[in-house]
């Protein structure tokens, strides 16, 4: 079943962030405004890290545009300080790293892989009123591309701030949209 337009499912966890220390952090935290909550399989790993800082290069750009960006794994904050405390890439991460070592909130996005008890990487962009916008989820060997998550993320505001307007492939902000109609149907 797919988590396209549904609602986030209710959670609380603790979470680690660079220059606020340990807090807490709840669904409702991600109402209000658009959010990017990024799923990564383990702290101290090899692809994770890469990630993660390419994320942190565009952090700036994601808050320019009004998301948030949440980095969540099965390991627990405390985890999560000492990988910001020991790795270069990590150190420049700026955004909220929450951990669930429950696995509560990977299960709801159902990104859990139970035998192993990591998440997969999944993306999700939720829009202020809580609802899932966009669901990627990849292979724990396949790395994800900020780039290309803020381009979406663009293309999902975009489309909900205009009403009747669609994205094609490969839009980027200022390039052309399309109004669905009749018209079109055969035509492109």
């Amino acid at each position: 079943m797919s988590l396209i337009n549904t609602t986030v499912l209710p959670f609380k966890a603790q979470a680690f962030q660079a220059g606020k220390g340990f807090f807490q952090v709840s669904n409702e935290d991600l109402k209000g405004k658009w959010s990017l909550v990024v799923f990564y399989p383990a702290d101290f790993t090899f692809v994770c890290p890469t990630e993660l800082e390419d994320l942190a290069d565009k952090y700036e750009e994601f808050k320019q545009l009004g998301v948030e960006v949440y980095a969540v794994s099965t390991d627990t904050h405390f985890s999560h300080k000492a990988w910001a405390d020991t790795s270069d890439a990590i150190k420049k991460v700026k955004y909220p790293m929450i951990g669930d070592p429950t696995g509560t909130i990977t299960r709801n996005f159902g990104v859990m892989i139970e035998e192993e008890g990591l998440a997969l990487r999944g993306s999700f962009l939720i829009n202020p009123e809580g609802q899932i916008k966009l669901c990627e989820i990849h292979d724990n060997g396949i790395g994800r591309d900020a780039g290309e998550m803020l381009r979406k993320a663009k293309a999902a505001k975009y489309v909900a701030e205009h009403p009747g307007e669609v994205c094609p492939a490969k839009w980027n902000e200022g390039a052309e949209t399309l109004k669905p109609s009749l018209d079109l149907v055969g035509k492109i």
